[in-house]
Formats: structure tokens, sequence, C-alpha cells
């Protein structure tokens, strides 16, 4: 497998990364996003190698989600949402006036 940490040899994939994200980096900056950007690729591939032949995932997305049943249902008593507020009417909440 070849490595991946060279993509951040140069500064010219770290100043796109920067442009793309609107990110204006100064030289000390840049270096030291280069790095750390570089560190975080060979971290990925310490994970990569590591052999995972046997092993079982333990879960996968939608295997084991549990939907409700959708349907119309009263989560409330009608006019209960404003019970304790200071001014209500009809069922809705009274505000002042903005405008």
């Amino acid at each position: 497998m070849e490595s991946a940490r060279h993509l951040f040899d140069g500064d010219e994939t770290v100043r796109r990364i920067a442009r793309l994200a609107r990110l204006e980096l100064d030289d000390a900056t840049l270096e030291l996003l280069r790095r750390q950007l570089g560190d975080i690729l060979g971290y990925v591939e310490q994970l990569d190698a590591v052999d995972t032949t046997g092993v079982e995932p333990l879960a996968a997305a939608g295997e084991q989600t549990r939907l409700r049943e959708d349907g119309l249902r009263i989560a409330l008593d009608p006019g209960a949402h404003v019970r304790n507020a200071p001014d209500h009417s009809t069922g809705a909440f009274r505000v002042p006036k903005v405008l």
C-alpha cells in the first residue's frame, strides 16, 4: 500500500484546502497545518494496517434502527401547551405587537 502522507509534502495542497475553506494562512501556520494533516493521514494508515480478518462488525447503519410506526397522534391535550402562559387566548400564545 502506498503512503498518502506524500500528499502534504508540498504547500500547494494545503494552500488549496485553505483557499477552499476561505482561510488566510501565514507561512508558519501553513507549515503547522501541513505537518498536522500529514500526521492525520499517518494515523489513518495505521488504522488501515490493522488486520480485521474474521472480526464481525458490531453494528451497521440501518440494521438495528427501530423506527416507530408513522401516524397521527395528539402529544398534548389541546390548550395544555398554553396553560401556564401569562397571556393566552383560544389555545394560542398572545405576545406584544412587534411593529
